[in-house]
């Protein structure tokens, strides 16, 4: 027996390949699916089945590309409904993978069709769990995202995972494997471990939602305490994963046009297109396309895409370094984005190269910023996370974080210079990308973030460790 896990780390999401005596069963793929193929071949294995563990709400996963292209079947637990070929599973329902079994667990509660899937080994022991967003290392799912679909509140919703935690998690060895759907970043859960491997006996002492002596109560309102919205493309990508959507190769076939300057120009001029700029921040400050909008590649790029771009059937125009554009239309692509309409051909260098109207974004250093409030009120935003936020931040300065920017325009002023400032200087760059975008054209960010306002004299709240919350 085989086991591998794929994990992708600006998803923070594991999908994994399970491979016995020639036969091969994938879990939970991603958009792009050849590898899992390759990797299939390499064993002179058979893709038989394609389990997906729920309705994936972060990304669109890869099961309906990977079957077409393999034969393999889609199975999905107890309350799902496709609008594609699959083979919907009865609970304790076995699969056979060469000489081990996967045993169907329903386990509902971050969304009703949520399904972990237990291996039995050679001999018929209990191996290893692939728990989706049911169980994560430290935490479980939010219980918030299947409310509208399940007709239930999220109170009602969690009390139902604790009910599956404790009768079908629960109840298995202490030596049995974790594998989880996420880690740390992922936004379906509130606090994940940064491990990606961990068993049912660590979980057990160390996953305050699997804690003995829990009642049901207790566990509904630490579960459901604390969460943010989630970002509003979860939805769009849910409704791709229960219906369908075009084929990886048709999205690159239709994203991978080389446009001049002239073309290029032309499409943004005509259409309603998004310029998005996927350089790095500190080429970007110096010169991009002025209304073009900064996410960069080299960051947890995908989930910022959905989480700002309010629609993924928004045509997207692409300034991306040389050979990375392939890169970014599979990245896109992963989170729904498939209306890609071409990149600009020679990067941002044709466009300056044409002596076509370019702008610039003014970054300061924190030693600038600490001298610039030593001698007048600066006004200065912090776009980092609300938790970031509570732990420690500069005295007097809001909380506006980036994930809900739009919520705050009213509060950034029009005519006077103010400064953004997130954790490392990634998420300062796309927030005043998006208010130069907006007007604010005297946004000024702080290069090195919090990180490096921490190493002046700029006077900042006590830190406050998670521990130490009541």
């Amino acid at each position: 027996m085989k086991i591998e896990q794929i994990y992708t780390g600006c998803l923070a999401q594991g999908a994994y390949y399970i491979e016995s005596n020639g036969e091969a069963a994938i879990i939970d793929p991603l958009r792009e699916v050849d590898n899992y193929i390759t990797r299939a071949k390499k064993d002179q294995a058979k893709i038989k089945y394609i389990f997906e563990t729920h309705f994936h709400a972060d990304f669109v996963s890869g099961h309906v590309t990977l079957a077409e292209k393999t034969g393999a079947t889609i199975v999905f637990g107890p309350n799902a409904s496709t609008k594609f070929d699959s083979y919907i599973a009865k609970d304790n329902e076995v699969f056979k993978i060469g000489n081990i079994t996967i045993t169907v667990l329903h386990t509902p509660g971050h969304t009703m069709e949520s399904t972990t899937y237990l291996v039995k080994d050679e001999q018929g022991k209990n191996h290893a769990i692939f728990s989706g967003d049911t169980l994560f290392l430290g935490d479980v799912g939010r219980p918030d995202l299947a409310q509208k679909a399940a007709n239930m509140t999220q109170e009602e919703l969690a009390g139902t995972l604790f009910d599956s935690l404790r009768s079908k998690i629960m109840t298995l060895e202490d030596d049995v494997i974790v594998y989880p759907a996420h880690g740390a970043g992922s936004a379906c859960g509130k606090n994940l471990s940064k491990e990606t491997v961990g068993t049912i006996g660590e979980q057990k002492k160390t996953n305050y939602a699997l804690r003995a002596d829990m009642t049901r109560e207790e566990f509904i309102k630490e579960v459901t305490d604390g969460l943010m919205p989630p970002p509003e493309y979860f939805p769009l990508n849910v409704k791709l994963n229960k219906e369908g959507y075009d084929s990886i190769d048709a999205v690159m076939e239709r994203g991978t046009k080389a446009l001049s300057v002239k073309k290029f120009e032309l499409i943004a001029n005509e259409t309603d297109a998004l310029i998005l700029d996927v350089r790095h921040q500190s080429e970007f400050i110096k010169g991009f396309i002025p209304q073009s909008i900064f996410i960069g590649l080299d960051g947890t790029f995908a989930p910022w895409v959905g989480a700002l771009i309010k629609d993924i059937q928004q045509p997207i125009l692409l300034v991306v370094d040389q050979n990375r554009e392939e890169e970014t239309i599979t990245r896109l692509s992963r989170v729904g984005f498939d209306n890609v309409l071409g990149y600009l051909e020679g990067g941002f260098d044709s466009w300056k190269n044409a002596k076509k109207e370019v702008d610039s974004l003014q970054s300061v250093s924190a030693t600038f910023l600490e001298n610039k409030i030593d001698k007048e009120d600066a006004l200065v935003f912090d776009v980092r996370k609300p938790g970031e936020y509570a732990k420690e931040h500069i005295v007097d300065v809001p909380s506006t974080p980036l994930d809900f920017i739009n919520d705050h325009i009213t509060e950034f002023p029009t005519n006077n210079e103010f400064y953004v400032h997130c954790a490392g200087g990634y998420r300062s760059v796309i927030a005043a990308s998006i208010l130069k975008a907006r007007g604010f054209h005297k946004v000024i960010d702080v290069a090195g973030g919090y990180a490096a306002i921490k190493k002046t004299s700029v006077k900042r709240t006590d830190t406050v460790s998670c521990s130490s919350k009541k």
